[in-house]
């Protein structure tokens, strides 16, 4: 036996081989994520320029990817307002007589061919929180890993399953507003009813390492539903590894834009790999794209495709999150 063939028969043996080819592309994830985390996108606070032109950026890479608009809209953006901090639609905004302030969405999907009335959710959020106090003349917190990293996975996973016809209709929807509030997932929460709602893969900070090493990534909420179990089976024969939140303290499940629809009973999880409690960069004019690992991005997002394909795929449904009571 040739030693060539002797290597890749140990390296399957020692479980260390990729589920399959390498899809996800190092360059497209440094060109999505150094883009979103620019210095001209003046750290994409909610209300300001910076967001618009993040938004427009979004909306360019959704059309390339060829998806469609959500059922209703007339874009990629999915409109709405503030008034007096309550969400309102548009129409209602405008009628209302009160500094209605307006915000988007930016949002598109690709229909499912056998199961278009199920949906599975692909989502990260696109702000920041823009010019900051400035520290050695640097005044822009760039948010390159919180979280122009999750919408760089959301853009990518778009690609991929346009390549991938999925079953159920997948949604890829980036939010705005989830630094001042989640306003964004709040507002989309309620156009969908979340008995469709199969799964929601919320993507937030995943630029670096985890504490567990590379080739790994946690779930918040993971106890709750059997989701990371189902990607963990997708992904036999890979080295990579979903572990639960390690950092339970931080109570993170309820802090990102998954926590909004998990109330209603889905099982919507945020995929991280944010070293939490130790990371200096974390809401700092440093969270720039120097600090970032493309490789490591690359191959959570190429985990996510592979470890969602059963789900994507019509075949598994996790079991639902327990609904919580209103008061």
């Amino acid at each position: 036996m040739k030693l060539s063939a002797l290597c890749l028969l140990g390296a399957l043996a020692a479980g260390i081989m990729p589920a399959r080819a390498q899809k996800i592309s190092e360059t497209e994830v440094s060109r999505i994520i150094s883009t979103l985390s620019a210095d001209s996108m003046q750290g994409r606070m909610t209300f300001t320029p910076g967001i618009e032109k993040a938004s427009l950026f979004i909306e360019e890479e959704f059309k390339k990817a060829g998806l469609q608009t959500l059922p209703g809209e007339k874009d990629f953006r999915q409109r709405f307002a503030m008034v007096d901090r309550k969400l309102v639609p548009l129409d209602s905004a405008l009628a209302s007589g009160s500094e209605p302030k307006f915000l988007h969405n930016v949002a598109g999907m690709i229909k499912g061919s056998s199961k278009p009335d199920e949906y599975v959710i692909f989502s990260a959020h696109y702000d920041h929180i823009g010019i900051q106090k400035p520290v050695e003349e640097d005044s822009i917190a760039n948010g390159a890993d919180d979280d122009a990293s999750g919408v760089t996975a959301v853009i990518l996973l778009a690609n991929y399953f346009k390549e991938h016809a999925p079953e159920r209709s997948v949604i890829f929807v980036t939010f705005t507003a989830e630094e001042i509030g989640g306003f964004g997932s709040r507002y989309f929460s309620k156009q969908l009813d979340p008995a469709k709602i199969v799964a929601m893969f919320n993507i937030e900070m995943i630029g670096k390492e985890s504490k567990f090493g590379r080739n790994s990534a946690f779930i918040t909420g993971f106890e709750r539903s059997d989701f990371g179990k189902i990607l963990q089976k997708n992904l036999e024969g890979s080295s990579f590894q979903f572990h639960p939140d390690p950092y339970p303290e931080q109570r993170l499940f309820y802090r990102s834009d998954n926590a909004t629809l998990a109330r209603l009973g889905v099982p919507a999880h945020t995929i991280s790999t944010t070293q939490i409690d130790k990371d200096t960069l974390y809401h700092s004019v440093n969270d720039e794209v120097e600090s970032m690992d493309m490789k490591n991005i690359a191959d959570i997002i190429e985990a996510i495709a592979i470890s969602s394909g059963s789900i994507v795929g019509g075949k598994d449904a996790p079991t639902r999150i327990a609904e919580e009571k209103k008061q």
